[in-house]
């Protein structure tokens, strides 16, 4: 009996002398920011809509008003189990440079100190993909804007938003994002789909010319993509799988999949909802060793301050606008995120 003692009483001192582990935790997030322009016209792009004298009457006040909305949900993505905004936010629907270094020098991100990456791409609304960062978490050693080629039956050029791909070290490993705004579904679904096949056709290029350079390079997609993760853009195209026993070291993992199924949407049309605003991922950044950056977990950012809280679209998004009315919102979609996990080395 005295030795069971002493062999329990060894054991317990074993385990409390034991150390916890701890993690860093970074936090990816993107947003379609739903038109945000600046007063000023552009007279090489189609805004006109969105100036003082346009069609939404798009005066320096509203302006304000909405860099304060998204710099605020922006400050917020992932809060509750960071306590701190995210490292790196892909951005779409923004015009130039001039509004991200607005959004960034708020009050609500100012002290956060974002690095900003953004080109001009050839959209007839002046509407691009940036990439925000945090420069203490992510140092950008790489950043590229591919032409997305469309052409109509008419085999007219249909002018659309560049794929902007951005590589880096955040946290002593280098990271690819790439950002995604693929064409809209005006005409409809079916009609337009091709697009979005010549959109993931060209991701799937993008992809393999990082992975021919660096096998193991980990990479992280996101975007408004307007299509559903169950659509043949992602499953066909870039046969992304959505349960982690499915991944072998070629596939790229997608978690809004299994989201999707359980009814989880990121914006809503007619009564129905669509998870357009998606993140997948190389099948290297979903695994249980935490000594790498890997996947945790994902989600919807949609807290009830960004969704209408009453009437005929209840828990919809908040628009900025919704039937032409100012309605002084944030914007039409809900931002994706997702975190990572790396060990700390003592």
């Amino acid at each position: 009996m005295r030795l069971l003692i002493c062999l329990l009483v060894l054991i317990s001192t074993s385990l409390c002398g034991q150390k916890s582990k701890t993690y860093t935790l970074r936090t990816i997030a993107f947003y379609n920011c739903e038109n945000l322009f600046d007063t000023v016209n552009d007279s090489l792009i189609f805004d006109d809509d969105r100036t003082p004298e346009g069609r939404y009457h798009w005066t320096q006040e509203r302006y304000l008003q909405k860099i304060e909305n998204l710099s605020k949900v922006i400050s917020k993505i992932g809060f509750e189990t960071s306590k701190t905004s995210p490292d790196i936010i892909g951005l779409c629907e923004v015009e130039n440079r001039d509004v991200l270094e607005d959004l960034v020098q708020h009050p609500n991100l100012r002290d956060k100190d974002y690095g900003i990456v953004h080109f001009d791409s050839p959209d007839a609304r002046g509407i691009d993909v940036a990439l925000i960062y945090k420069k203490a978490s992510f140092i950008p050693s790489s950043f590229k804007s591919h032409r997305l080629l469309l052409f109509d039956e008419l085999s007219e050029r249909k002018y659309t938003r560049d794929q902007l791909v951005v590589g880096g070290t955040m946290d002593q490993e280098e990271v690819h994002f790439i950002v995604n705004h693929w064409p809209s579904r005006r005409g409809g679904a079916a009609s337009s789909q091709p697009f979005r096949v010549r959109a993931a056709l060209l991701n799937k290029r993008i992809i393999d010319s990082i992975q021919k350079l660096d096998l193991d390079a980990k990479i992280i997609a996101m975007g408004d993509l307007n299509d559903d993760p169950i659509d043949d853009s992602l499953k066909k195209i870039l046969k992304t799988k959505g349960k982690t026993r499915q991944l072998d070291s070629t596939n790229l993992y997608n978690p809004m999949e299994a989201m999707f199924k359980k009814g989880v949407g990121s914006l809503a049309y007619r009564d129905q909802w669509n998870l357009f605003d998606q993140m997948f991922m190389t099948a290297n950044l979903v695994t249980t060793d935490r000594k790498g950056l890997s996947f945790w977990k994902a989600g919807i950012f949609a807290p009830p301050f960004i969704r209408t809280d009453k009437g005929r679209f209840k828990g919809y998004p908040l628009r900025t606008y919704s039937g032409g009315t100012h309605t002084a919102g944030y914007s039409d979609h809900f931002p994706a995120y997702l975190f990572l996990l790396k060990e700390k080395v003592e």
